[in-house]
């Protein structure tokens, strides 16, 4: 090998040239050899190696210059360690001089656009220190030049470079600009304009201020007119690629646009609409369309300031739809591969029609379909009402919160057509109703399950048509999901009837429509399945016992899947039987070997799951077989490619639907979806078992752990991050439990310490660096979860990175709600906007809320020694209470306090200064929660706050009678402040008697009795009655005892409610009471009492006091 470096890196050209050759053969042990050779050349003499390639660049054939341009980049920038490092500096200065004369002397375009590459990644690497002085000056000359080739050559550098050079161009940006107009020109080449339109499209998107992007603005013409000359010339390539760029800008500089909208938005609407051009010409006008209309973050509200463009998208893409051919594939498939017939442009309609509602929303969009499709919908032509209905479904999630309001015609528009002439009307009539089913339930369940339902079954008799069949049990499922049992309880045994025909008569897709139905029904309809399940059982078994043959697979995966959701249903004693008999299929099922794509893996991980949850700790015996194959499962390894992503593609995955790509930076990243969803699966399950079984499933622990705690940072896939996140309080608990009773085998607290230990520091840390706003709010669900469970053992090391943890989402979360609220200062915001920026916003509160729980747990837990931790937390909590955070968060703040003050005892006083003038003002807040909050922390504090509350107990009964005595008090929204208000005056009462005129507040206090609305003070207060009443509370009792008779009646309202309004304590001493009263008060006093009481309360008294017969 040594001979060979040698002679390939000697003096003469030949031998290397030679070897670049070799290293672009199609023999693979020729280029594999070449390889081996070009490796120890890079290994030992790399200066002499890059030399090599640079003379190479100035004198080799066409294929050697190109195969070299591509080698030298990969050598000095793309290479996993770049050899530039190891280079010295005599080769740093040769390399740079000679790749600026190769770019200004090569002549072959292809190789010239390799070489301007390799130069823009070099570059991007040195523009830091500044080491290429000579670079900007020599594109600057290029740019300048007559010549078209070293123009383009110098406009792609810039394209490249733009994201990299942004700040060292700032004081050349009037040149560039004057640049790139010249070069936008028509009198430039259709390659110089089309280079230049990607040069400006990337310096746009990198301007940092407003004034700069300003300046470019005027470009936007000769940017548009690029594109139009492209197209008047036929040039359809060039303007693909002329749009792609535009939808790049429109991604992320959208108000790039705004002022030239109306003409840029309407050249791309003549575009989509020009059926002369090619599909994918119209696709990439479309795109930009709708991206614009998605770009709600950067120019919220811009696209719906133009209605007419709107309607003339939403009718392009509606017409989209009609490009559909129906084929007698469709009719006799097998199976429901639904995309028979459909075109590109069907595709594009139907993805963008989803897409421009979901961005735009109802109020924009269902004006415009109304006044399409009803005309389309009675069109003869099939295609047209076929479009109508694929339409509806594809804009139902979008426009739902506006559809639900007026949803008459939409459902008899669809109900209508299923009494179609031709089948395939009939089949989107059905997808229209599963989808709405869907996307408006349960609203659309519970306003029309009388006409939807009776309109399946019936679809389910068209046995000509088994496509058709097949959806309507698959509708079934749709409807069902978003159905109580109630409402389908009177349809059950039409359905299950209808149902039972098509497993035993129907074709194969039909059947396992039905199972996937009839599980959903059984899931829906629970103890009211069990009437059927003699009926269903047998069949069910009959399939998973026979559907043995390769075609069947699925067939039988979808019979377990039914069988396990009825079972969880009816109940283990009416499954049990059943349950042995299929468990021991399943176990054979899993001993045979099953090919890779069988579907059966998927569904028997889920069925086992399911069978647990049925059968309970009677499952334990089968855990042996189930476990294995589960955890093989959850291992396993995400199939990832990773190229360049200006790599062209081979070809091989680019169509394949199993395989996911996304482009970050320079990399194309391939995932194939269907390993992760078997291992999402597999998670789910593993959660389910250790939720089921608890300490049973301690013995599993030890494997479990170390496979779900890593997937706590499993970016690749949100589900198995979702899984792994709920199952970490799961196994937490099951080795809790099984230490405290004696299920361990030999273990003690030290093993509990040890898996927290395990456990709580990873999910801080995934925490930390969790990128989904939804999978942070269940992070901190899980965190609060095991805190409840094991937080004693939490050391303070641990309790510190919790809190900062809480520190670093606040913050987080602020940020985006902050960024949110510009928006709201943009020109075209607007009320459609407001809406969704509010639901955004919704679920920051939901990690604020998940934060609040996880303080109050912790200081439940740690109570006054937690204080230390809180004073760090105090500057993100007090915030929250002012008036412009939402009432979400004011609440959260005033409940943590009320957790500080009433766990904290003293070492709380300090903080009632800051806390106090706030939880008043809030007693009155509008929002019923804040007053909530508000006013149980007032009762907490006279309880606790001793002379620190005396100063305000004046402004506390004003507030608190203001709640009580408001004429809306005992309204259902404000029942539970109000109690809580009565509850707070019963503390003041109770605490801080000295301070108030017990004559005139204790009688208020008891004239609000019984609570009847929040079920947990009604306890508290009725036993503080029952106290006062037992040290015969003079105040309580009143004068001459005037007050007795609404102490008894109280008493009578509370003891005839049951258990609900008193604890079994509390009751027997009420009655204890009532009975010393009788024997106690005078006949005369007594009578009176009584009288005052209401028939039905006096009937109460009498029942619960009459002598017990023995």
């Amino acid at each position: 090998m040594e001979a060979e470096v040698a002679a390939v890196l000697g003096m003469e050209m030949a031998p290397f040239e030679a070897l670049v050759a070799q290293l672009m053969s199609p023999t693979n042990d020729q280029r594999g050899h070449a390889e081996q050779l070009f490796n120890a050349c890079k290994a030992q003499h790399p200066d002499t190696l890059v030399l090599k390639l640079v003379h190479t660049l100035q004198s080799g054939h066409v294929e050697t210059r190109a195969m070299s341009a591509i080698l030298l980049r990969k050598l000095i920038t793309k290479d996993e360690v770049s050899l530039w490092s190891l280079l010295n500096p005599n080769t740093h200065a040769t390399l740079k001089t000679q790749l600026l004369v190769c770019v200004q002397r090569e002549e072959t375009k292809s190789t010239l656009k390799k070489l301007c590459d390799t130069v823009a990644e070099l570059a991007a690497s040195l523009i830091e220190d500044g080491s290429w002085p000579e670079l900007l000056p020599f594109m600057f000359q290029c740019v300048s030049s007559d010549v078209p080739r070293l123009q383009e050559s110098a406009l792609l550098m810039f394209a490249q470079l733009a994201q990299y050079m942004g700040p060292h161009l700032r004081s050349h940006l009037p040149t560039l600009h004057a640049v790139f107009q010249q070069c936008l020109s028509s009198n430039t080449s259709s390659d110089v304009r089309i280079a230049a339109l990607r040069a400006t499209a990337s310096f746009v998107q990198t301007l940092e201020s407003v004034q700069d992007r300003e300046r470019f603005q005027n470009l936007l013409p000769g940017m548009m007119q690029t594109l139009s000359l492209a197209l008047n010339n036929n040039e359809e390539a060039t303007a693909q690629e002329a749009l792609e760029m535009f939808i790049e800008v429109a991604g992320s500089e959208p108000r790039f646009m705004r002022r030239q909208l109306v003409d840029v938005v309407s050249t791309m609407m003549q575009i989509a609409e020009a059926e002369s051009l090619e599909e994918g010409t119209r696709h990439l006008a479309v795109e930009f369309l709708i991206t614009l209309a998605e770009a709600r973050e950067r120019a919220p509200g811009m696209m719906r300031k133009l209605p007419q463009m709107i309607s003339r998208l939403f009718a392009t893409l509606v017409k989209m739809l009609l490009d559909l051919e129906d084929l007698p594939a469709w009719h006799v498939a097998d199976t429901e591969d639904e995309d028979v017939g459909e075109s590109s442009n069907f595709e594009v309609g139907q993805e963008c029609l989803d897409r421009l509602a979901i961005s735009l929303g109802g109020n924009t969009i269902l004006p415009v379909a109304s006044d399409i499709l009803p005309v389309y919908i009675s069109d003869p032509d099939w295609k047209k009402r076929h479009a109508a209905l694929i339409t509806l479904a594809q804009i139902a999630e979008g426009c739902a919160k506006v559809m639900i309001k007026n949803l008459e015609p939409v459902v008899s528009m669809i109900l209508n057509s299923f009494q179609d002439p031709h089948p395939r009307v009939r089949w989107a009539a059905i997808n229209a109703i599963g989808q709405l089913s869907t996307d408006l339930g349960p609203d659309l369940q519970q306003l029309y399950h009388q006409r939807v339902l009776p309109a399946l079954v019936g679809a389910m008799d068209d046995y000509q048509n088994p496509r058709v069949q097949a959806h309507a049990a698959a509708a079934i499922l749709n409807f069902s999901e978003s159905c109580t049992s109630d409402i389908l309880t009177p349809y059950l045994e039409g359905v299950i009837g209808k149902l039972l025909i098509l497993l035993q008569n129907g074709k194969r897709m039909v059947q396992e429509g039905a199972l996937t139905a009839l599980a959903s029904v059984a899931d829906s309809a629970q103890v009211q399945f069990q009437k059927y399940y003699d009926a269903v059982m047998p069949y069910l078994k009959t399939i998973l016992i026979n559907a043995t043959d390769k075609q069947n697979r699925m067939l039988r995966a979808k019979s377990m899947e039914c069988i396990s959701l009825v079972g969880m249903a009816v109940g283990k004693d009416k499954f049990r039987d059943d349950a042995k008999q299929v468990m021991e299929v399943l176990m054979s099922l899993q001993g045979a070997h099953l090919e890779d794509d069988d579907p059966t893996i998927s569904y028997m991980l889920q069925a086992w799951a399911r069978l647990c949850k049925c059968l309970g700790q009677e499952f334990l015996p089968y855990m042996n077989v189930v476990m294995p194959p589960l955890l093989r499962s959850a291992q396993l390894k995400p199939d990832v490619t990773i190229t360049d992503a200006d790599t062209e593609d081979e070809g091989n995955d680019t169509d394949d639907d199993s395989v996911e790509t996304i482009t970050i930076g320079d990399k194309k990243i391939g995932i194939r979806t269907s390993v992760l969803e078997e291992k999402a699966t597999a998670c789910n399950m593993l959660c389910c078992y250790a939720d089921e079984l608890k300490e049973g499933f301690f013995p599993w622990i030890e494997q479990v752990a170390p496979i779900l705690v890593p997937l706590l940072k499993f970016y690749f896939h949100e589900e198995v991050r979702k899984a792994a996140v709920s199952a970490m309080p799961e196994l937490l608990r099951s080795g809790k439990l099984a230490v405290e009773k004696g299920q361990a085998q030999g273990r003690d607290q030290t093993y509990v310490k040890q898996l927290t230990d395990y456990i709580v520091p990873p999910l801080i840390e995934a925490l930390r660096k969790e990128p989904e706003t939804e999978i942070i709010s269940s992070m901190l669900d899980s965190l609060n979860e095991c805190i409840q469970l094991v937080g004693p053992m939490l050391d303070q090391g641990q309790i510190k990175a919790i809190v900062e943890e809480f520190k670093q989402v606040l913050t987080a979360s602020s940020t985006r709600k902050r960024d949110r609220a510009e928006r709201t200062k943009t020109e075209d915001f607007d009320a459609e906007e407001r809406e969704l920026l509010h639901e955004e916003n919704e679920q920051e509160d939901e990690v604020f809320d998940q934060i609040g729980e996880c303080i109050g747990t912790l200081i439940k837990t740690f109570k006054a020694s937690f204080v230390p931790f809180f004073d760090e937390l105090m500057p993100f909590v007090t915030p929250m209470l002012s008036k412009d955070r939402t009432s979400e968060e004011r609440r959260i703040a005033i409940c943590i306090f009320d957790d500080i003050a009433e766990q904290c005892g003293e070492a709380a006083i300090k903080y009632y200064d800051t806390f106090l003038p706030f939880m008043l003002e809030a007693a009155n807040d509008i929002n019923c929660d804040v007053r909530q909050a508000a006013v149980y922390g007032i009762g907490v504090c006279a309880e606790f706050g001793g002379a620190k509350f005396k100063p305000v107990v004046r402004e506390a009964l004003e507030r608190l009678n203001a709640v009580v005595s408001h004429p809306a008090a005992r309204q259902q929204d404000n029942i539970m402040a109000t109690d809580n208000a009565v509850s707070a005056l019963g503390k003041i009462c109770q605490f801080q008697r000295d301070s108030i005129d017990a004559t005139q507040v204790v009688p208020a206090w008891l004239g609000c009795l019984p609570l009847k609305g929040d079920l947990v003070e009604a306890k508290i207060v009725h036993e503080q009655l029952c106290s006062m009443v037992e040290s015969s509370d003079p105040q309580l009792l009143g004068p001459n005892n005037q007050f007795l008779p609404k102490i008894v009646s109280v008493f009578a309202e509370v003891l005839s409610s049951g258990a609900e309004l008193s604890n079994e304590q509390t009751a027997a001493r009420m009655v204890t009471l009532l009975r010393q009263m009788q024997q106690r008060l005078p006949p005369a006093a007594l009578a009176s009492t009584w009288s005052a009481l209401q028939p039905q309360q006096q009937a109460a008294l009498q029942s619960i006091l009459s002598p017990q017969t023995s």
